[in-house]
């Protein structure tokens, strides 16, 4: 499982590594107007979140930090992407088991469940595929080549044949 997220995150670092600071930055795009940047930010401040809440049981993921270093510089993203990566490599099979308290606001004020960090780790991992789906929409209007072919497709995608 941790191998599988990291090779996830090591797509983020190859994009990272192929596109140019103004791609990075570039908010020209509708309908929202967001960069690669700042979904790179909030992938890793999600798994941030984790990681800090390892020590207390409780994952809060309203509690982000949003350094905006992290959107306006890809070195800061490559650094934050480095960190996370360590920090995910430390975690053992036991710890997996870890029951945690998960916060997180869905709208109508925080809301908080029971579960194990091995699901919270699984729900990081869909949503950093998802965010990885947005920013592929953005690397396609910039016309900037996926890193990867399956870039932003969840492993469960059926893959379409063209002939």
């Amino acid at each position: 499982m941790i191998t599988a997220i990291e090779k996830n995150l090591q797509k983020g670092i190859k994009l990272l590594q192929t596109v140019s600071n103004d791609d990075y930055t570039n908010s020209s795009i509708p309908p929202y107007y967001s960069t690669i940047g700042c979904h790179i930010r909030h992938i890793l401040d999600i798994f941030s979140c984790v990681f800090n809440g390892l020590e207390s049981k409780t994952i809060d993921f309203t509690k982000r930090e949003r350094n905006e270093m992290v959107e306006s510089c890809i070195s800061e993203g490559l650094r934050y992407f480095d960190d996370i990566i360590t920090e995910l490599k430390q975690l053992t099979k036991e710890d997996l088991k870890t029951e945690v308290l998960l916060v997180d606001n869905l709208g109508l004020g925080n809301v908080t469940s029971k579960t194990t960090l091995k699901a919270v780790l699984m729900q990081v991992q869909s949503h950093t595929t998802h965010h990885y789906a947005s920013i592929g929409y953005l690397i396609y209007q910039l016309g900037i080549e996926l890193p990867d072919s399956d870039f932003g497709f969840n492993p469960t995608t059926p893959k379409k044949v063209i002939n």
